[in-house]
Formats: structure tokens, sequence, C-alpha cells
């Protein structure tokens, strides 16, 4: 059997992802997400900037106090100031402070930078990488060289730009990375362009792209198929302006589609969890339509699309979800048929009971037309079908609640009181929140607590009111959609009422009954 060819993944998710507008990472949330990569298997991380802010000159720190199991760990910089030698400049001392086998610096390679950021001569930018890649080879280090708007170079000044190449080539730079850092590339140009450079250099070339004009992940598949053998990007396209190339997406693109070895298979299967644990860590709510990992990117609404997958799933998915640990899902909305229900409720076994699969039916077509939307409530109908199944047991019984919401000094404050009944033991608490629905979150987390520690991890990420029939003012009826999410699972639950707080209510309880059910009867 052939052996598959190997495709280096570097990722710079902590120094470019984290230069993303709202992207902030804590020192300890630094450590953890590079823990992480190395248990996945990447090639490379890229740690950060030493010498740039005290932050990254920490990370290192700590950093050497671990050992990675499989990664190397990349300090980044540039080349020496223009004013200084190499064995004076503070920036080059920093990144042999950091104490990695790594360095990666990056230089100018297009002259417009060079003549008008620099402002220096297009040969005294030549010395600068010559000298700054000579100083770090000098000092024991393994240097790449990022080529920094190497497709803008090359287009203007195609000559120029295979010297800033050749320069770091020969003072030894043992990785040879070109960045689309504008982002303004397309594929069938990095393609040709990478073509080109792999027959003039001898040392091993990479890619680094931008998303401006949202071709990073084809233009970074683009030059593999050119010859690149290095990827660079960060999870989930974390970085700046429109953010870099998304890795979650590369790498099942080269590994399962390509044929290229970027992770084990075993990591792979849980590439889908990697992206969402950096999102945990980052604090920010997953886009559902994010190719391979994304909460949607194998959901199914359409009844004849649904009915083929039940079929055979390749009709409408390009790869089966679980290689990259991801899951189908069926959506249940006006849409739905009988093929849709069959197949989201196959785990209860009612294929042979079509009565019952009719009267679901006929219940989720009536509640639609009273105003629920089941489609991005599948938590709210899964606990309706146990019911309507006789198969639900209540985890514990509302006996009451109130919010009070008032004015004290300055602010405006907002307090609930919940009363709940599980088992025979009833518990009564009060909480505080920023409006009444937090308060409300906040005080029935309180009381299920002592039940139920698995409510721990579970977190309310969207919340999104919409008024039905608007013209009948402030009677009308108010849908609550409530998204929640735990470490595995992304779910959705829905509550309808004339009175916002209750229908908001009816969202939250839902939210925590489907997390307390689905642990401990494992739905």
């Amino acid at each position: 059997m052939e052996k598959q060819k190997k495709i280096e993944i570097y990722d710079t998710t902590l120094r470019d992802g984290a230069q993303g507008e709202n992207v902030f990472f804590t020192l300890h949330d630094q450590i953890k997400i590079a823990e992480k990569l190395d248990e996945f298997g990447f090639d490379y991380i890229e740690g950060g900037w030493p010498g740039s802010n005290p932050k990254a000159e920490e990370f290192f720190k700590k950093m050497a106090m671990r050992k990675l199991k499989h990664s190397k760990l990349v300090a980044f910089g540039s080349t020496r100031r223009k004013n200084l030698t190499a064995d004076k400049d503070p920036f080059l001392k920093a990144l042999l402070d950091a104490e990695t086998d790594i360095i990666i610096i990056f230089g100018k390679s297009w002259d417009l930078h060079v003549k008008e950021v620099l402002k220096i001569s297009l040969e005294e930018n030549l010395n600068l990488i010559s000298d700054s890649v000579s100083f770090l080879k000098s000092k024991g280090k393994t240097v790449f060289f990022d080529a920094e708007h190497f497709f803008d170079g090359y287009k203007e000044n195609q000559e120029y730009a295979i010297k800033t190449l050749l320069v770091a080539q020969e003072a030894g730079a043992e990785r040879i990375v070109l960045c689309d850092t504008n982002g303004g590339s397309l594929p069938f140009e990095v393609e040709e362009i990478v073509k080109k450079v792999c027959g003039l250099l001898r040392v091993p070339i990479g890619i680094h792209a931008h998303n401006d004009s949202g071709t990073a992940v084809a233009n970074s598949i683009a030059a593999v198929r050119a010859g690149a053998v290095h990827v660079q990007g960060t999870i989930n396209g974390f970085g700046e302006r429109c953010g870099n190339a998304d890795l979650t997406s590369i790498i099942p693109i080269l590994q399962i589609k390509m044929g290229f070895k970027c992770l084990e298979e075993e990591k792979l299967n849980h590439l889908t969890g990697l992206s969402r644990y950096v999102y945990e860590v980052a604090n920010i709510v997953p886009p559902n339509n994010q190719p391979f990992v994304g909460y949607s990117a194998f959901a199914h609404k359409g009844g004849i699309h649904i009915d083929a997958v039940g079929k055979n799933p390749r009709t409408y998915e390009h790869i089966c979800p679980e290689r990259i640990g991801n899951q189908r899902r069926i959506l249940i909305s006006e849409l739905s048929g009988k093929s849709t229900v069959l197949q989201k409720l196959g785990k209860y076994g009612i294929e042979k009971q079509p009565e019952l699969v009719k009267k679901i039916l006929d219940t989720v077509g009536q509640l639609e037309k009273d105003g629920y939307q089941f489609e991005a409530a599948e938590a709210s109908f899964e606990l309706m079908v146990r019911k309507m199944l006789g198969l639900y047991k209540a985890p514990f019984v509302v006996e009451g609640f109130r919010v009070i919401v008032e004015e004290k000094g300055s602010k405006i404050v907002a307090e609930a009181t919940v009363k709940i009944k599980v088992g025979r033991r009833t518990e009564y608490t009060v909480a505080e929140g920023n409006g009444p629905v937090n308060a409300l979150d906040n005080a029935l987390r309180k009381a299920l607590t002592p039940f139920y520690q698995c409510i721990s991890d579970l977190k309310l990420t969207d919340y999104k009111v919409r008024i039905l029939r608007p013209e009948k003012a402030t009677a009308a009826i108010t849908r609550v959609l409530i998204e929640s999410m735990d470490q595995n699972e992304t779910w959705g639950t829905i509550g309808l009422s004339e009175n916002i707080i209750e229908a908001s209510w009816s969202a939250l309880v839902d939210s925590f009954t489907y997390k307390i059910i689905k642990e401990t009867e494992k739905i």
C-alpha cells in the first residue's frame, strides 16, 4: 500500500488568530490550547512574538517547563531593524531567549513595503533577511522564513520577490513560507505561482493564506497541489480582518478528499471537538454553518433530502460526519414528512406504528401553526415526543417562580425566586441577574445543582425573541428560542406565550430538563 504523503500542519491560532477582532486569550488559555494542539499531533505550534508584549514572554517561560509530546513550539518575530546589526537587535535576542528550537521570522518580499514602509533600498532589505537568518542559524536554531506579502510582490516585481526567497534559502532557512498577507490572491494564481517557486528552490515550501477574498482555504489547497508541503492556518479561521485559513477545513480536505497525511486518523475523528474547544476557550459562539465542524454542517431539513439520506447518506453528505467527529442532524419543521420523523425517532422503534407517526406529524403541524418552530428547537421536540410515547419522567417539578425588576441606585436589578421539587425534596432559591431571564437562569441553576452536578458545564449561548402577530401590539404572542451547549453538544429549546417571561421560562426549563435527561438516561 502506497504511503500517504505528509503535509506539515503549522498552527498560528495563538499569535495570528489572537489578532482577530473579539478574540482574546489569557495566558492560561494559551497554554491550554497549546497542550490541546499537541495532544492532536499538530506539527508546529506558533506561540507568539516574544519581545512584543510581556504575556508572550511569559508564555514561552511557562512552556519551557512543559514537555510537548509531538508538536514543536515556534517563536515568531521579524528580521533585524534597519539601523541595527543582528547581534544588537533586541527582538532577535528575545527570540533566542524564548528557548524554542525553531524560530520563524518574516521579511518583506514586496518592493512596495520595502520602499514605502521600511524606507530602505531593495538591496538593504535583502541584507536584513540574510543577516537575520544567518545570525539565528549561528545560534543553533532551526529557522523558517515567512515571505510577507509574497504573492502581491511577485505580481508586481517577480524578480525581486524571488530574490528574497533565494537569499533566505542561502542563509539557511529550512522552510520558505509564501504569505498571501492581504488575502487578495485567487486559487488559480496561487497554484501557478507556487508551482514556479517550487521549481526554483530546493527547500520545502509552505503557504500562509488570509481570507479577505474568502479563498484562504482554497488557496492553501491550491498551494499543496502545486507542491507546498507545509500549511499554516488557525483553528476556526481566527485572525485579523477576515481571518486566516481555517485548519478545520483544510485538514479534512487534504486528508479525506486528497489522500494526504495531516493527523493520525483517531485524532481526525475528534476535529469537531477541537474546533468547539477553541471557541469555548475564546468565549465565542460557534457559527452553525462552518464547513465540516459546524452544528449545521450535516443538518437536513427538506423532506426529500431526509428521505434520500435515510436510504444512502452519500446522496446529500460529501463525507461521513463521524470522520471528523460531527454528526447528522434531522431537522423537524413544516417541510418535514413521514421519513423525517421516522429517522429522527428511529431509536424508539416506532417504524411499524403508522398511527403514532401520524399523531406526531399532526401535533408538529398544529404547533407550528400556533407559532412553534422545532427546526431550531430539537431538544424541545425530543421532550415532546418522549411525553407522547410515555417515556418521559420529569427530573424535577416546578412549583412556582417569581421575578422582580427594580431600580437600585443607578442600576436596574432583576431578582428571581424559584421553587422546585426533586423527588420528595423541595428547593427554594433566590438569585439576581442583569435581566429577568438571567436571574431565572441563575436561580434555577442554583436550585438544581445540589441534585444534578451535570449542569455545571451547561451554558446558554444564544437567546432570540420573535414577536408573532405584531398587529396585536403588546398582546402579541412571543416566541423565545434559547440555544444551550455543554462540552459535547449544542441544542435548542422553545417557549411560546403572550408573556415574554413565561415563554422564556418554558424554553429555559426545557433546556435544563434536556441536559439532565441526556446525561442521566443517555438519550
